[in-house]
C-alpha cells in the first residue's frame, strides 16, 4: 500500500462527510468475500481461477487495513458448508491456502500482523493444518493488526464449542451457572480478547451472514456492495469505511433528532 492510496482515503472521507470531522474508523472489520465463482463464470474461466484472482484482492485489502491502523480484520475464507462443493473446487481452495501463506507470511510478520485461524483445524488435511498452525505460532507475539481467517469455520459450531467449554467449567465446579454472563461467552469464542465486529462487508450484492460471526456481529453495521470480490478495489473498500463513519450507532437506544429536541424545548 502506498501514500497515494492513503491520501485518496482521506480525500474520500472529506468528500463524503462534507469535509467535517476526523475519520471514525471501525476497530474491527469483517468481510465475506463473495463472488469468486460468478466472476470466473463472467470471464469464462474455471472457478479455481476466480478464487485465485480473489486472493489478489485480498492482499490489497489486508495491506490497506493495516496501513489505516484498524485493529482487527476477519475474513471468511472457507466455511464448514464449503466441503459440499465439487471436489476439484475444494482441492483448489486447499492449494490456494498453501500458496497464500507461502507468499505472504514473511510480509505479514514484518508488518507485525498477528494471524488467528477461526475454525476447526483438526478436520483439514495434514499439510494445510500444519501450515496454519505454523502461521499462528510464528505471529503469536505480534502486536499489530489481528488478521482472523475463517477456515472450516461455522458460527453455530463456534457457539456450541463455547457452550461445551462453559458447561465443563460448571460441571467441574470452577464456575456457578449464575455467574455466566455475555462476557463469559465472548471469552470462549475464537475472537476472545478482540472487540466485536463494527463493520460487516459482504461483496457481490448478497445480503446474508451465512453463519459468519453471528455473536460478534450483534451490533455491526452492514454494507453490501454489489461488486464481485475479485473486482473489489481499495477505493470501494474506502467507500464502505466512509459509509460506516456516517452511521448513527445507537446500540438499541435512540438519539434525539434536532427537530425532536426543539419540540421538547417548546413544550
Amino acid at each position: 500500500m502506498n501514500a497515494k492510496q492513503l491520501k485518496a482515503f482521506w480525500n474520500l472521507w472529506k468528500k463524503e462527510t462534507g469535509g467535517t470531522g476526523e475519520p471514525r474508523l471501525p476497530r474491527h472489520v469483517a468481510i465475506i468475500m463473495d463472488g469468486n465463482g460468478r466472476w470466473a463464470k463472467k470471464h469464462k474461466l474455471g472457478v479455481s481461477l476466480g478464487h485465485r484472482q480473489g486472493t489478489e484482492t485480498l492482499r490489497e485489502i489486508i495491506r490497506h487495513t493495516d496501513d489505516l491502523g484498524i485493529e482487527a480484520l476477519s475474513l471468511y475464507a472457507f466455511s464448514t458448508e464449503n466441503w459440499s462443493r465439487p471436489p476439484e473446487e475444494v482441492a483448489a481452495l486447499m492449494q490456494l491456502m498453501l500458496d497464500f501463506f507461502a507468499s505472504e507470511i514473511d510480509e505479514l510478520c514484518e508488518k507485525n500482523v498477528r494471524i488467528l485461524i477461526l475454525g476447526d483445524k483438526s478436520a483439514l488435511p495434514d499439510i494445510q493444518r500444519s501450515t496454519l498452525i505454523e502461521a499462528e505460532e510464528r505471529t503469536k507475539k505480534n502486536t499489530g493488526l489481528h488478521l482472523n481467517i475463517g477456515i472450516n469455520y461455522g458460527s453455530r459450531a463456534e457457539l456450541v464449542k463455547a457452550a461445551a467449554e462453559i458447561a465443563e467449567l460448571v460441571r467441574s465446579g470452577k464456575m456457578a451457572p449464575e455467574d455466566i454472563t455475555e462476557q463469559t461467552i465472548s471469552d470462549h469464542l475464537y475472537t476472545r480478547g478482540q472487540p466485536d465486529v463494527d463493520l460487516l462487508i459482504r461483496t457481490s450484492g448478497e445480503m446474508r451472514l451465512s453463519n459468519f460471526l453471528l455473536y460478534q456481529n450483534a451490533y455491526a453495521e452492514f454494507v453490501f456492495p454489489e461488486t464481485l470480490w475479485p473486482d473489489f478495489t481499495v477505493e470501494e473498500y474506502d467507500r464502505c469505511l466512509a459509509a460506516f463513519g456516517q452511521r448513527d450507532r445507537r446500540y438499541g437506544g435512540r438519539t434525539e433528532t434536532k427537530e425532536e429536541k426543539q419540540g421538547e424545548d417548546k413544550a
